[in-house]
């Protein structure tokens, strides 16, 4: 099979938005259509025209600046029941969305029919077939998607084919089998796509025409998706990252690489197969939800190495303990710094801070040695490499000195009796700046904001910069739980600059003094990466 094509057709702007959490602006529809027609997937699903305001408005953008290379597909439903498919309203919106290319669904379940619908059979496929004869008649390619397909075949195989036959005598080119409830097995997806494959060459269709449409009810949704192309399918649908109702829909980050990479078919153009880890962050940035560090392919974690010996092995061959080159899909190997860590480690992970050390370098055993006391009170360096690359300056007497904060102090006032009154924070932070010391104070809804207000506003006249730098994510963590209260707490920072995110943490008896530790590693290492590998 090497070398065929399959054709990737994302959903991420329909499907993916039915993740719970998830919601675009046109703006954001835009933005991702672009990303995806330059990544080169074969069609994008940009919604449902008349089903809200947003999608119309997307669509009418998308008429003012067409893309390059895929095609936009508008999606809808068959026509209702009891009505002629050229006097539904429904369908004029979809009509007015100008695009070559719709993507119809309908029912192939009989449960569907009688108790969704509430109609009958003979009458669901008089929909299927109107609709589709008359989208065509107004120049439109259909792409059928059949709902619930394979739950609808095992159930009454013979009804579940007569619904596809009716979408291909009407004239549909591509047809869309659906594991809606995400439940089914490889097994039966391979054995039922097979025998739509042969059905279909029997009705006369001879080119290749049927695609795979998967959700991740089982944790199976990209498996069946290659099951079925392994049985006939040469298109599959799928989301960026995965997202979509419920446990997701078939994640078009793996099933990409696995099907191009693995098993020899082509899905986007080579060169393009690169900016897949890029795209996915992309994305993540713009839907507003934290990428998957452990996301196969292209989550940050999914070639970082931990343990010695693996790290050793893969300095030697990463073939040891990497099925694939990260950089083939635009990721890269990561070297993880715990208290698991040995020499390979340290020596593998500060060459990607610009540092060359040798395993006879007194420093290797040194920074080894801090890292494991350090872990041992609490700190977690394979989560903040940030604090990881300051401490290995430290040791190596390379650490920029841009400030040092003397002494802090945060309190709380309510102006109500009440518990529930609202409370007022305020910090003050005493930082020496270049020789000079400063005092500045300021408030905030909480104690670390107030903290982290203050410290920028000490520091924001000598480093404009800061000014780019943003809290991305903050959490807490008690390491002894059992001691109440007086618990050890580790504090865990991430921070961005529009362009790139690092992690700094601390440790201490005080949650708030845990906070100022992370925080004024996280502006000290925005600072440190804004003038990268600088000597002070």
């Amino acid at each position: 099979m090497a070398n065929q094509n399959i054709l990737i057709y994302d959903t991420t702007l329909r499907d993916g938005t039915q993740r719970e959490g998830l919601s675009l602006s046109v703006e954001d529809k835009v933005l991702i259509a672009d990303r995806l027609d330059r990544l080169g997937v074969a069609f994008i699903e940009g919604g449902w025209a008349g089903a809200n305001p947003k999608d119309d408005e997307f669509f009418r953008q998308m008429q003012e600046r067409p893309l390059n290379h895929a095609e936009l597909v508008v999606f809808c439903s068959t026509r209702r029941a009891g009505l002629k498919a050229k006097d539904d309203p429904m369908l004029v919106p979809i009509l007015a969305a100008e695009t070559k290319w719709v993507a119809i669904f309908g029912k192939s379940w009989d449960l569907h029919v009688i108790e969704g619908l509430r109609t009958s059979l003979d009458e669901n496929l008089a929909m299927i077939d109107d609709t589709i004869a008359y989208l065509t008649s107004c120049d439109r390619h259909i792409i059928y998607d059949a709902e619930h397909w394979f739950d609808g075949y095992k159930n009454n195989p013979d009804y579940a084919l007569k619904t596809l036959k009716a979408a291909h005598d009407a004239g549909a080119k591509w047809f869309a089998l659906c594991d809606t409830n995400g439940g089914t097995l490889p097994d039966e997806v391979a054995a039922i796509t097979k025998i739509v494959d042969e059905s279909l060459r029997q009705w006369g269709c001879n080119s290749p025409s049927i695609g795979i449409h998967t959700h991740n009810d089982a944790g199976l949704a990209v498996a069946n998706a290659i099951a079925a192309v392994r049985h006939g399918a040469t298109m599959v649908q799928g989301t960026i990252n995965g997202y979509g109702e419920r446990c997701g829909n078939a994640n078009l980050c793996s099933v990409i690489p696995n099907l191009q990479l693995k098993m020899g078919y082509d899905c986007i153009a080579t060169a393009k197969l690169s900016q897949l880890t890029e795209v996915s962050r992309q994305v993540s940035e713009i839907v507003n939800l934290a990428p998957d560090d452990h996301a196969p392919f292209v989550g940050a974690s999914a070639f970082a190495h931990k343990g010695g010996i693996h790290v050793s092995a893969v300095q030697r061959n990463p073939l040891t303990y990497e099925h694939i080159a990260p950089e083939s899909i635009g990721n890269n190997r990561r070297i993880v710094i715990s208290e698991q860590a040995g020499i390979s480690n340290v020596i593998s992970k500060v060459e990607t801070f610009g540092i060359c050390l040798r395993k006879e370098d007194a420093a290797c055993r040194q920074i080894l040695q801090m890292t494991k006391d350090l872990e041992r009170v609490g700190y977690q360096f394979e989560s903040a490499e940030a604090s990881f690359e300051l401490l290995v300056r430290e040791a190596l007497g390379d650490r920029p000195k841009f400030f040092t904060i003397s002494s802090f102090h945060v309190y709380c006032t309510t102006e109500s009796l009440s518990i529930d009154g609202d409370v007022n924070s305020q910090a003050t932070v005493k930082v020496m700046v270049k020789g000079e010391e400063h005092l500045t104070a300021a408030e905030g809804n909480g104690p670390v904001a107030a903290l982290d207000i203050a410290l920028r506003k000490a520091l924001i006249g000598f480093y404009p910069e800061i000014a780019n730098f943003y809290l991305t994510d903050y959490k807490v963590r008690i390491l002894n739980s059992d001691s109440g209260t007086q618990a050890t707490t580790r504090v865990l920072i991430e921070f961005s600059n529009g362009k790139r995110r690092w992690t700094t943490a601390g440790v201490s008896d005080n949650i708030i003094a845990a906070s100022c530790k992370a925080l004024g590693e996280g502006l000290e290492y925005g600072l440190l990466a804004a003038v990268r590998y600088t000597k002070f």
